[in-house]
């Protein structure tokens, strides 16, 4: 079985020949470059260059030699571009290892802190101070003056719209589309993995990045109807781009990846009925173009916290998988998420716990809670292994090796 089957397979609930594992197949399954360079080394592989694809989340291009000692099923569609030294610079991580960073993203220092800027209007967009591992977001486009004209406009202006991981500007401009289709294309033909294609399509998170978030909030309880024009004109933008992306990309990959935090440490965001009434509609008409141009994709979406309550609107909407499945959350106990939505959804993640057990635990504690993790989340197919969110900067490599050796050995 290669590893497209055995991720289709286990997407479609029939239980592959192993469990499929996803490493960095998306900007949420990744590892901080910081621990890549450490874990690198403690396995002894060749030395090679990091290369920091995600500059906000600091997150590293995990080379071919790891992916296959992992055995990790996915790759990135990104992957397929930037494979030039032209496309990169150097750079320095907080604690001291040399990397690159997109040559379109070198962050700026400035006032004591490392900052990044809107490639549009130079604007510092985002910071990382001194003794911070990340950069955070520095400015809210809508915090002042809100501006539906100017809406697609301003997402350059926005750290988390504004700050492009590969392929980036690469595939900008008239020539764009048919670049983006290209290098799918020949990565199709590179690779048996299965494809990611990351979309995005976030709603309730760009209202909170552009208004912030407390803001937006109030707006979606205390003005309805200016709530709903913002929506509309950002679900107007996100199904323009969404054709232009299917059209390019279509054919050539099998997961396709939505975004949109709902949930926190205590629960849901917002209400059931305040999903279905400002997101659900949206989220299905973004949904149905995909599977009226690409009926084969499988749609997925990034979705932080607690949102149990919020899954069967989700999957009523058109949703096939959900990550990172934090099991920590309240309602996220995995017994009774695979037994209750397990055969209508794909948990992709949920995997390890990365809040205390990967970054606290010993590697023995790491491999009994994997194996029972799997123990609950694998049969009948539906699910993807992922920890839970991407690795962290401080999570030692022993522990990483023992999180992937018992996945592999279950």
């Amino acid at each position: 079985m290669t590893s497209r089957e055995r991720v289709l397979n286990a997407l479609n609930h029939k239980e592959p020949d192993r469990v499929p594992i996803d490493l960095s197949g998306h900007r949420s399954s990744g590892i901080a470059a910081m621990a890549y360079a450490r874990l690198h080394r403690h396995l002894g592989l060749p030395g090679k260059p990091v290369r920091v694809y995600d500059p906000v989340q600091q997150l590293a291009i995990v080379d071919e030699d790891v992916l296959q000692r992992f055995q990790v099923d996915t790759i990135e569609l990104g992957r397929a571009f930037a494979r030039e030294d032209k496309y990169w610079t150097d750079w320095v991580l907080p604690d001291g290892t040399p990397c690159y960073m997109p040559a379109w993203a070198k962050p700026d220092r400035l006032n004591g802190e490392w900052v990044l800027r809107s490639s549009v209007t130079g604007k510092v967009i985002a910071r990382m101070p001194e003794g911070v591992w990340y950069f955070e977001q520095a400015t809210f486009p809508f915090l002042q003056r809100e501006d539906l004209d100017r809406l697609e406009a301003e997402f350059a202006e926005c750290m988390w719209s504004g700050i492009a991981s590969p392929p980036g500007p690469i595939v900008a401009g008239p020539d764009g589309s048919a670049l983006l289709a290209e290098g799918a294309r020949k990565l199709r033909g590179q690779t048996d993995r299965a494809i990611i294609g990351l979309f995005g399509g976030n709603l309730l998170e760009f209202g909170q990045w552009f208004y912030r978030n407390d803001n937006f909030l109030m707006l979606l309880a205390g003005e309805p109807e200016r709530a709903h024009r913002f929506l509309d004109k950002l679900t107007e933008i996100h199904l323009r781009n969404l054709d232009h992306y299917l059209t390019a990309v279509a054919n050539h990959i099998d997961i396709i990846l939505f975004g949109d935090d709902l949930g926190m440490q205590s629960g849901p965001q917002v209400s059931p009925g305040m999903y279905r009434e400002y997101f659900q509609p949206r989220q299905r008409a973004m949904w149905q173009m995909v599977k009226q141009h690409a009926p084969h994709l499988k749609i997925m979406i990034h979705c932080c916290g607690g949102v149990r309550e919020l899954l069967p609107g989700l999957i009523d909407a058109g949703l096939d998988a959900i990550n990172p499945v934090q099991i920590t959350c309240r309602g996220m106990d995995a017994d009774a998420l695979k037994r209750d939505f397990g055969s209508r959804l794909t948990f992709w993640g949920g995997g390890c716990d990365t809040r205390d057990i990967l970054i606290k635990g010993t590697p023995a504690q790491i491999s009994e809670h994997v194996r029972q993790q799997v123990r609950i989340l694998r049969p009948g197919g539906g699910f993807v292994f992922q920890q839970v969110h991407n690795i962290l900067a401080d999570v030692p490599p022993a522990n990483i090796v023992a999180m992937y050796d018992a996945v592999m050995g279950s």
